[in-house]
């Protein structure tokens, strides 16, 4: 009864916003982002930490432009939609804290910036080892959380805690650490973030 026509530029907007990598997902600054790597290393992750997530990040906006700070090779920030694309068929899901409304006030997310802005290009950390020295995906999460927030997002374990009797495991775990793989490193794996009970899912697509 009260139909209207749609203009040919309306019509466009909405079909761009359909086809957009993020779809309707609004970001918000704290967000923490995942999906599931196409690295070489993704599958050895997976069966490792039983997640199909292998990759992960945090969301941060800046002049309303999303983008994802990341542990790849260095540490850096990646525009949103690129991120999301770059993923096994641009799958991603998105937590957040339970909490956020009031946990990441203005000052707590400055000092998470600024928590960041101090592992910004390292390098890419092969070996998952707990210094800063150089960073892995969750590492980088984790430490930015617990540093300027003050908030610990998952479980920390060690490499023995993961099953490495998968044979695509075990060749990757030879190829990184030989036969001499220190077990009692401390490590967070994507999965232990994903299924910290401060998060809720916000967005799955």
């Amino acid at each position: 009864m009260f139909g209207c026509k749609t203009s040919p530029l309306v019509a466009l907007l909405i079909l761009l916003g359909a086809c957009s990598p993020q779809g309707d997902y609004e970001p918000q600054n704290g967000d923490i982002i995942f999906q599931t790597s196409r690295s070489s290393q993704s599958l050895a992750v997976q069966l490792a930490t039983k997640s199909p997530y292998s990759h992960m990040g945090l969301v941060y906006v800046q002049d309303g432009q999303a983008s994802v700070f990341e542990a790849v090779q260095p540490v850096k920030l990646t525009p949103l939609s690129e991120w999301i694309s770059r993923g096994e068929r641009s799958h991603f899901v998105v937590k957040r804290l339970s909490d956020a409304d009031t946990a990441l006030t203005p000052d707590v997310l400055s000092k998470m910036t600024d928590a960041g802005a101090t592992l910004m290009g390292r390098d890419y950390d092969s070996f998952f080892e707990w210094s800063d020295e150089s960073i892995y995906c969750s590492e980088l999460v984790w430490k930015v959380y617990s540093r300027g927030a003050g908030i610990d997002v998952g479980e920390l374990e060690t490499l023995g805690d993961f099953d490495l009797s998968h044979p695509a495991v075990a060749a990757k775990v030879h190829e990184r650490f030989g036969d001499d793989i220190a077990l009692d490193e401390i490590v967070i794996s994507p999965v232990a973030i994903f299924d910290s009970e401060r998060l809720v899912t916000v967005y799955e697509n």
